[in-house]
């Protein structure tokens, strides 16, 4: 049986505040320990008024501090958008006050555009040196060195577990050349999914941190008491999914009767692409989609990404799946 995390983007839904959105991956957080969750992440994502995670670190530290038990991270941070010695420090931080709680999943794509990364005071051209910066961000958050004249403080010998996240076959070679486990974001870019893994799997070396391969991959997942009321929610992503398409990104719709009415026949198939790995209905219907999947996958861990407007919605969809699928408690 495959563990089972989330993936949450702290959603801005139409009405609501960021201050909303943050209180409620708190409330979710909380319930999600009690059922079972592996790991709770968030991402780093900037200029997005959909989503309340920009400053992950302090939002990864909010969570940590009103749970007990479930791992939190990131999933993840953008280290070409900040130096690795920041990352160490923040980290270090976490791990010191949450400890043997704390993720590190790292990405090399900016998340967000090219204007708002100027913004940032970043080059995207950091991104080419992102394998350094990885081997530079393990080595802060390890040991002091002899002649080591920098050092995270806090970070130096916390020794945070770093993931390597990714969307193309990059990220699965970084993943194996380094010992780290990998984590495909195939809840919006399954192309590659399969070559990846066989990739990282095939070509794993094992490290300090990571003895043989662990993969992760991401899915869409809403469960409903019924399979029409799960459909029906599931429109709240496939309308923020073609939104992205048309370059109008924004804050979170509400579920619509019809969604046919909403798409074009072209921007269907592409959103109905990036969301290949949904598996949305009734507990019965998630349950033997997501048993396929882990087969097909031989994934160790899913991460699950929930777009529910509505928060009581969105609760029950993750409890509903801890149930199906049997981590409850």
């Amino acid at each position: 049986m495959a563990a089972l995390s989330i993936l949450d983007l702290a959603f801005v839904t139409e009405g609501a505040t960021p201050a909303d959105a943050l209180h409620h991956s708190l409330d979710l957080a909380r319930q999600a320990e009690q059922w079972g969750y592996t790991r709770f992440w968030l991402a780093e994502h900037h200029n997005m008024i959909g989503i309340a995670s920009a400053a992950t670190s302090v939002a990864i530290g909010y969570v940590a501090g009103g749970t007990k038990t479930i791992r939190v991270g990131a999933g993840g941070i953008m280290l070409p958008n900040h130096s690795p010695l920041v990352i160490a420090e923040q980290f270090g931080t976490l791990e010191s006050l949450y400890p043997k709680r704390i993720d590190l999943g790292l990405g090399r794509a900016p998340g967000t555009d090219q204007l708002t990364l100027r913004a940032l005071r970043r080059d995207y051209s950091n991104a080419d040196s992102f394998p350094q910066d990885v081997l530079e961000l393990q080595t802060l958050l390890g040991p002091l060195q002899p002649d080591q004249h920098v050092q995270a403080v806090p970070g130096t010998g916390t020794n945070v577990p770093l993931w390597i996240l990714g969307s193309s076959l990059y990220g699965a070679q970084l993943a194996a050349a380094l010992g780290l486990p990998y984590a495909f974001a195939s809840h919006f870019a399954p192309d590659e999914l399969y070559r990846a893994v066989e990739m990282y799997r095939a070509n794993f070396r094992p490290s300090a941190q990571l003895s043989k391969p662990y993969v992760m991959v991401g899915a869409n997942v809403i469960v409903a008491d019924t399979d029409a009321e799960a459909r029906r929610l599931f429109t709240s992503p496939q309308q923020a999914f073609t939104n992205m398409l048309r370059g109008a990104r924004g804050k979170l719709q509400p579920p619509i009767d019809d969604i046919e009415t909403f798409w074009t026949p072209r921007e269907k198939a592409q959103a109905s692409r990036m969301l290949t790995c949904a598996f949305i209905g009734s507990p019965e219907t998630v349950r033997a989609g997501l048993d396929k999947f882990i087969v097909d996958t031989k994934t160790d861990e899913i991460i699950v990404a929930a777009a529910v407007y509505d928060h009581v919605a969105r609760v029950h969809s993750y409890e509903l799946l801890a149930r199906t699928m049997g981590i409850v408690s």
